[in-house]
């Protein structure tokens, strides 16, 4: 087992670095003009590709960095440039976890490869789980999937939202019930090959923050895919179904069983830490601007950060940062190498991580004072941007609740 190091290693600082200069150089020059367009960065994607930034290959490297830390390097990184940049060069990695997670070796090979094109015509991805009824509460889903046995097909309809790349996206990775009975451990995640006939983009959503990633609702009306776009295949859902029905039978007759996790949460626990890095990044970004603005700004003819109300507040943000990060890899390393969460450490580096962004880019804007309310400042534009590590892949209290669960052993709702 690879030893838990905070010292990086000499092809990890090349990463951090080279993605360092990517970010400087690309992404923040270009990040408050595509925040205020609301648009896809189309530009800096395909830049991103050119230079191997956006690709299959260098996702998979990094992800498969034996000490964990290569995935959260890159994120602070590309994050740290600007979160909304960041999630559209990043946020087709979410819907390749949901293919790496749950299919198989030949769908992963077949499928991963599909959802980044190549440097000359990049191509994106979509990860559909939430739905306008069903976005905690995974167990409300109601797009539903049934299967055709005469034409070895599976049929889906329903309506997915906050979809990043939703509708505009080459593969869609659509997660479904296929089993209503059984609740959350009746889903299954399946593969929505590029024009397919029945899906269909919805509403696109005016955001907040991160206005440069494209989100969005997905209809799926009547859609068709072959049996093989199931991911994980029928025999292993249906070993799958067998065992949740037995464990609810179990649970009926009051015997305590093993939990079980469904296609959705699998996916979301194997991001949690990339999340939790992308909020370093953006935190560690509105530190930096906050301590370089406390050091030149003068009021009352001494720079603002030698009163200790602004110098004290610079010091609780870079521990908490610091802290965050420290929650990030730790929870990183235990993942790459095979050790179980058994105190839900994904949840808490996300939790973690997301609530320090939110802290640390609420003080950039007081420290800024009214400068900090304007989009002349870009600590303004990372306070909104903020604001959602707090909400998606699973709220600040869903995660608690997890938490709480894992360490209780107990049901609590």
């Amino acid at each position: 087992m690879t030893a838990f190091n905070l010292a990086l290693n000499d092809d990890q600082i090349a990463v951090r670095d080279w993605l360092h200069g990517f970010a400087r150089d690309v992404i923040r020059p270009a990040a408050a003009e595509w925040d205020e367009r609301e648009e896809t960065p189309w530009p800096i994607i395909q830049e991103a590709a050119k230079v191997g930034i956006y690709s299959l290959d260098f996702f998979a490297q990094q992800q498969f960095d034996p000490t964990g830390l290569g995935i959260p390097i890159a994120m602070e990184e590309l994050f740290w440039g600007d979160a909304g940049i960041g999630l559209a060069i990043t946020g087709s990695a979410l819907a390749a976890a949901g293919v790496v997670t749950n299919g198989t070796p030949e769908q992963v090979g077949l499928w991963a490869p599909e959802m980044f094109g190549t440097p000359d015509e990049p191509k994106l991805a979509a990860f559909c789980s939430s739905e306008p009824d069903a976005g905690s509460d995974v167990a409300a889903m109601r797009t539903r999937a049934v299967y055709d046995e005469a034409t070895d097909e599976w049929v889906i309809n329903g309506t997915k939202t906050w979809a990043t790349n939703g509708g505009i996206a080459h593969v869609h990775v659509v997660v479904a019930v296929v089993d209503p009975e059984l609740g959350a451990r009746g889903q299954a995640s399946f593969i929505i090959p590029p024009g397919t006939k029945g899906l269909s983009q919805g509403q696109k959503f005016k955001k907040h923050g991160i206005r440069a990633s494209h989100t969005a609702e997905v209809v799926l009306d009547n859609v068709r895919v072959a049996g093989d776009c199931l991911l994980g295949g029928k025999d292993k859902l249906d070993e799958r179904m067998a065992r949740a029905r037995e464990r609810a039978a179990a649970i009926a007759r009051g015997e305590k069983v093993e939990q079980v996790k469904n296609a959705a949460m699998a996916t979301f626990e194997a991001s949690r830490p990339a999340v939790g890095a992308q909020a370093v990044g953006l935190a560690r970004a509105a530190y930096e601007e906050s301590l370089e603005y406390a050091k030149t700004r003068e009021q009352f003819g001494r720079p603002i950060i030698d009163n200790q109300g602004i110098a004290f507040t610079i010091a609780d943000m870079r521990t908490r940062i610091d802290a965050a990060r420290m929650l990030v890899w730790r929870a990183s390393w235990m993942a790459a190498t095979g050790q179980p969460f058994t105190a839900a450490e994904g949840s808490m580096s996300k939790l973690y991580a997301g609530e320090t962004a939110k802290w640390v880019t609420g003080q950039a804007i007081q420290i800024f004072g009214g400068n900090g309310f304007t989009r002349e400042y870009p600590v303004e534009r990372m306070h909104r941007d903020a604001a959602i590590y707090t909400i998606f892949e699973g709220t600040s209290e869903i995660q608690r609740l997890v938490i709480a669960r894992t360490l209780s052993g107990m049901p609590i709702r």
